[in-house]
């Protein structure tokens, strides 16, 4: 083995540090935020807690998995997100794989019409003039049919089966007797696991953390998604019955604000982070060869 040269050194070690250093950066609020959802919340408005848990309490999480509306605003989310990203997943194939046809008539004029939609859209007040008109206000469907597929993710997605799929592979398929969708479904679909990963990512983080589409077109309550619910808690203050301030002192209710706010953030962010680990290896195979070439 070659033998590494001073300024290799040098740069290994420059680089590690940098590495670390922003590692450090990154995980601070996570672990600030961890920390201070199971710490005694006149430590954390004090001051004492910097990282590592004081005086351990589960107060805040308690709080949190009584309140009822917020459980089914959690419910709510999860129902969204997964409807959504099915939606978000089939029109994106369904639109990348002809597209990504160097055969097709005028796929070019279809890839402008899609990426001037990008630049230049109706704006908000057409768009709800259109839900409306079309009924989905006040439904779930008002918060997965606007959003139903990106123009952005159709881009990486057609880039990918140009550039990994082969084209052998998809005429002796079409020699074998098999049509269009029969190629897509067990040939096209099987070798893109890496760029599915990554949409199942961007979509799913994307309808987890909406929370303007429903401010706008939901009015009932029972409806509410989790981020519309942790905005009131967060920038409206509306936890007067998660806390029931009524019952204890204006001091005893900032703690308790405190406790609920950090529990809240983490409940919130939980299954996003647990859903990234499986996504991993795939997330960054997909993102480099849909970046990279094409």
């Amino acid at each position: 083995m070659e033998a590494r040269s001073y300024g290799d050194k040098w740069f290994g070690a420059v680089n590690a540090t940098l590495l670390v250093f922003v590692s450090l950066i990154v995980l601070y609020p996570l672990i600030y935020v961890l920390s201070a959802s199971i710490s005694n919340p006149a430590a954390v408005l004090n001051g004492d807690m910097w990282l590592v848990p004081r005086e351990i309490t589960f107060a805040g999480y308690g709080k949190v998995f009584e309140n009822k509306e917020l459980l089914n605003s959690y419910g709510n989310t999860i129902f969204y997100t997964v409807l959504g990203t099915t939606i978000n997943l089939v029109m994106t194939v369904m639109a990348a794989y002809p597209m990504s046809k160097r055969d097709l008539k005028g796929r070019n004029l279809l890839m402008a019409v899609m990426v001037f939609t990008m630049f230049f859209s109706g704006g908000l007040v057409p768009t709800y003039m259109l839900v409306k008109q079309l009924g989905m206000t006040n439904s779930f469907w008002a918060l997965v049919i606007p959003s139903a597929v990106s123009v952005y993710n159709i881009i990486i997605m057609r880039t990918f089966f140009q550039s990994s799929i082969p084209g052998e592979i998809q005429e002796a398929a079409a020699i074998d007797g098999c049509s269009e969708m029969r190629i897509l479904r067990s040939v096209v679909l099987p070798l893109s696991m890496p760029i599915i990963a990554v949409m199942i990512l961007f979509y799913s983080v994307g309808h987890w953390n909406a929370y303007f589409n429903a401010l706008i077109y939901l009015t009932a309550r029972e409806d509410y998604p989790l981020q519309l619910i942790l905005r009131e808690i967060l920038i409206q203050g509306q936890m007067e019955e998660m806390v029931n301030a009524g019952d204890s002192s204006h001091a005893k209710t900032l703690l308790d604000q405190e406790a609920v706010k950090y529990a809240v953030v983490v409940v919130a962010n939980l299954p996003i982070l647990l859903l990234y680990p499986f996504l991993q290896k795939y997330f960054v195979k997909g993102v480099l060869i849909g970046a990279i070439k094409g």
